[in-house]
């Protein structure tokens, strides 16, 4: 008995834990009961909810004039729309009410107005809606104002499968002559290299016989050429402009202020691809495009992962290192924004790899879109307003272009017109960066575009402006001459100006581009230094630039050599700071160096280009006078660069004024000789600088000028000077040089 009680101790343990489970299973179940009771009570209590519900099951023909019941829902609904957003639900509800015209015309562009989504919009209410377009016969405006708001919330719709599945239909629309700006806008978001097909570029070229070369139909065939070349015969403009026209909405500052309200990040990923202007509220917008969006799929998971599909994408997103980019090189499945790219290293690592021209006609139209609306079109300095935001995006696209080591076609175009209007002093080194990176220029071209704008801004500056131009300008030419290195090739001598674009030039047209604007900072510089007094930072920054230029052939290989204009020799070479003297000395070296191998080359291979004469008499004549000047001490003499005269000479009562600029008297290099001559002669009491000239000390004082660090000069005089000091040689019939 006492083994059965024994044993019967843990059953009845066991069927007590049972009953004690089930009694608190039960009593969980009767808990979910009672909230989801009390959920529903309070729903269908919630005056919006009764709201929505009157707009699902209202009858068509009813009647909305005199109608209390419909004027009261869509005030509560307008209110909820407008204070926090709709949701999906929401949205779908509404939607179908709208283009249903359940109660008529006149409700359903109130309706559409307000429907403000708070998070995303389900694309199945987006394709029922299309769908009534072809049923219902909805008045123009309304089949207008509803194609503005698909635009306007695009980036907000969950996904696109669905409405690319019904491309084909959207497609038939663009025949309506009212409504083909916005349905080839709309086509332009959803199209893919499938979706491209003869007839419908047929229709579209039809199309442009009929309307002319209209922007909205040349940019949905540059993306059908861009997929298909095979298919678009049609010669695209290379300069087209960029992005569809802005037009008016009623939901953009909607949208702003309910994503504000509610703390979300959704309304920065609004596609500037809306290209829609609100003329009305544009002064007091404050960067809304500039926020950076995050990278997300533009698909959803269930699309990802379904069986059925042809082939399996993986979103950009779900990368995280370089291998497994490379691994998914030809899956990459791209964000719905592609302002996102220019965040993320892998996706740019992405686009320079791939070069993948939709996904940079996509990325370009939200660049366009985002600098004209945020820094062009606020005419009253909006971007001040919020500067913070505006240097986070400069500085996120100078970055990508630094990593692509090139610019956006969407951002030169930008430049182009906001050097118009630009002060010269908002955001002045990113305005300096982003320039420094635009493409070379036709010649033809170059004068409008860039010189007239920037010479305006040059001549009213400060000297500090002048310097930052020069430094924007000597990098431009120094990424002109990369590419010329990287691109040309050399059997026809043909660059591609951007790996990003289809633009080429042939070698002569890019030699006229290098040298109109080498002969533009030329003319900056020369007025520049007269406008300043020669300042010495000015002065530094324009010898950067002319160190690039002479060493343009040997460095780049670029068959072009440009002297410096008058204008900046003599200043560098009359500078009081021995660093501007030492580096004229330098940039004098480089081109004896380079003219000699061109011309070398001139005589061994017929291909070599051909160096005029004229440019031969000007190096030439500046060697001569900078020997004579420094060496010599013969500076002023007839036949000089500079006259001036003998009147004028003596009554300044300078004596000796012809020893005025030689490496003893010079005034950059004074100090060097008193400090020499009590070095060499400390116990003279009477200083005579003259008595450096002799034979010894004057070899001794080129060898401690050159210890000082003046290594231009050292190698001027070494490759230009033909001096045999002796004992009884003496340094006034040392002669330079020349180049024939």
């Amino acid at each position: 008995m006492a083994a059965k009680l024994n044993l019967s101790g843990p059953l009845d343990s066991d069927s007590s834990s049972s009953n004690d489970q089930s009694v608190s299973n039960r009593s969980s179940n009767r808990s979910l009961r009672v909230a989801e009771k009390e959920r529903r009570k309070n729903e269908a209590e919630d005056p919006f909810v009764l709201a929505l519900k009157y707009f699902s099951d209202v009858e068509a023909g009813t009647p909305w004039q005199g109608n209390d019941d419909f004027e009261r829902n869509l005030v509560l609904v307008e209110q909820v729309a407008f204070s926090r957003g709709l949701s999906p639900e929401a949205i779908s509800v509404m939607l179908e009410f709208a283009m249903s015209l359940r109660m008529g015309v006149s409700s359903c562009g109130r309706v559409l107005k307000c429907l403000i989504p708070a998070t995303v919009v389900p694309q199945e209410a987006i394709v029922r809606a299309v769908v009534w377009l072809g049923i219902n016969k909805i008045p123009f405006t309304t089949q207008v104002l509803f194609i503005k708001w698909v635009l306007t919330i695009f980036d907000m719709i969950d996904a696109k499968d669905q409405l690319r599945a019904v491309y084909g239909f959207i497609f038939s629309f663009v025949t309506e002559e009212n409504l083909c700006p916005f349905i080839c806008h709309l086509l332009y978001l959803l199209t893919r290299k499938e979706s491209v097909r003869v007839f419908r570029v047929r229709k579209l070229l039809d199309l442009q016989s009929r309307l002319g070369r209209q922007p909205f139909l040349l940019n949905l065939l540059s993306l059908y050429k861009v997929f298909c070349p095979e298919l678009v015969t049609l010669s695209i403009p290379s300069r087209m402009r960029s992005g569809f026209r802005n037009h008016n909405s009623p939901w953009k500052s909607a949208l702003i202020a309910v994503q504000k309200r509610n703390g979300s990040q959704v309304a920065s990923s609004i596609s500037p691809a809306i290209a829609i202007k609100d003329k009305i509220n544009s002064r007091k917008r404050k960067h809304c495009h500039l926020k950076m969006p995050a990278l997300s799929s533009a698909v959803n998971k269930e699309a990802q992962t379904e069986p059925s599909s042809s082939r399996k994408v993986v979103p950009l997103v779900q990368l995280h290192s370089f291998t497994q980019l490379l691994e998914n090189m030809h899956r990459v499945e791209l964000p719905a924004q592609m302002g996102s790219l220019l965040g993320s290293s892998l996706a740019l690592q992405y686009l320079d790899c791939v070069q993948d021209e939709s996904a940079l006609l996509r990325l370009n139209f939200w660049l366009g879109y985002a600098l004209h609306e945020e820094f062009l079109f606020c005419s009253d300095g909006g971007a001040s307003q919020n500067s913070e935001e505006a240097l986070q995006f400069l500085d996120k696209l100078l970055s990508a272009h630094h990593f692509l080591q090139e610019g956006f076609s969407s951002s030169e175009a930008f430049l182009y017109k906001f050097l118009n209007v630009w002060d010269g002093s908002f955001l002045r080194p990113h305005i300096f960066g982003l320039l420094s990176n635009i493409p070379v220029v036709p010649s033809s071209q170059i004068e409008r575009l860039l010189f007239e704008p920037l010479m305006q801004l040059f001549f009213t500056s400060s000297p500090f402006f002048k310097c930052g131009l020069m430094e924007c300008l000597n990098n431009m030419l120094l990424k002109w001459l990369t590419w010329h290195s990287v691109y040309a090739l050399e059997e026809d001598l043909d660059i591609s100006l951007n790996s990003h674009t289809s633009i080429n030039m042939t070698l002569s047209g890019f030699k006229d581009s290098v040298m109109e604007l080498v002969h533009f900072v030329g003319r900056l510089a020369t007025v520049g230094l007269q406008l300043e007094s020669c300042h010495s930072l000015l002065l530094t920054f324009i010898l950067d630039f002319y160190e690039t230029v002479c060493d343009m052939f040997l460095k780049y290989g670029l068959p072009l050599i440009v002297m410096p204009p008058p204008g900046v020799f003599y200043p560098a070479l009359f500078a009081t700071d021995p660093v501007s003297v030492d580096r004229l000395a330098y940039i004098m070296y480089r081109y004896k160096v380079n003219l000699t191998s061109a011309k070398s080359q001139e005589k061994l291979t017929e291909q070599a280009f051909h160096i005029s004469r004229q440019t031969f008499r000007e190096f030439n004549n500046y060697v001569v006078i900078m020997v004579n000047s420094l060496w010599n001490s013969k500076m002023i003499n007839p036949g000089m660069g500079v006259q001036l005269g003998e009147e004028l000479l003596l009554k300044s009562n300078v004596p000796q004024y012809w020893t005025s600029f030689d490496l003893i008297h010079h005034p950059a290099f004074m100090s060097y000789a008193v400090d020499f001559h009590r070095g060499c002669w400390p116990g003279r009491k009477d200083m005579d600088l003259n008595s450096i000239k002799q034979s010894k000390p004057w070899g001794w004082y080129l060898e401690y000028l050159f210890t000082q660090g003046y290594d231009g000069l050292k190698q001027f005089v070494q490759s230009n000077i033909s001096r045999q000091l002796t004992a009884g040689d003496g340094q006034g019939d040392n002669q330079p040089t020349h180049q024939r």
